[in-house]
């Protein structure tokens, strides 16, 4: 299978548990897909099978330096192999962000911009999820005591 057949399968993998954690955060099969991690851990095969079939193709690589790096991805299955890495940890933040807003009873309506930018920007919604839940967590612990 070619890199690209692969990389689109694995692209449009991802795009249903998204689509259900910002459409049907609450579904079973939505909190089924969340809490088993299933389709990370399909990824985490498919990364796992491109590292160990073509780590040994990419000469002067590494990750000890920026070349190194570069050099690693300038195999297009390695380079795949860092695609997957993104999709599976984007995909795993973005289902821990899920259930633990709702464990803390945050609205959904405050969650889908940081599931949004976690699916497209990684930490950049990681991040904006932490500055929202410190906001609303506090927020909700004033009115409590007052």
């Amino acid at each position: 299978m070619s890199a690209e057949v692969l990389f689109s399968i694995c692209s449009t993998l991802v795009l249903p548990q998204w689509l259900l954690l910002i459409f049907a955060p609450r579904w079973k099969w939505t909190k089924w897909l969340r809490d088993t991690y299933s389709i990370p851990l399909l990824l985490a095969v498919v990364y796992g099978y491109l590292i160990a079939a073509h780590m040994g193709e990419a000469p002067d690589s590494g990750f000890s330096s920026l070349t190194q790096v570069k050099n690693l991805f300038a195999n297009d299955f390695l380079l795949l192999a860092g695609w997957i890495h993104y999709l599976a940890f984007d995909l795993v933040v973005g289902s821990w962000i899920s259930k633990d807003a709702q464990q803390q009873g945050m609205s959904h309506l405050v969650v889908v911009p940081c599931l949004f930018f976690t699916f497209m920007l990684g930490p950049i919604g990681f991040l904006l999820y932490q500055l929202s839940k410190r906001i609303i967590v506090k927020k909700s612990a004033s009115y409590e005591s007052a």
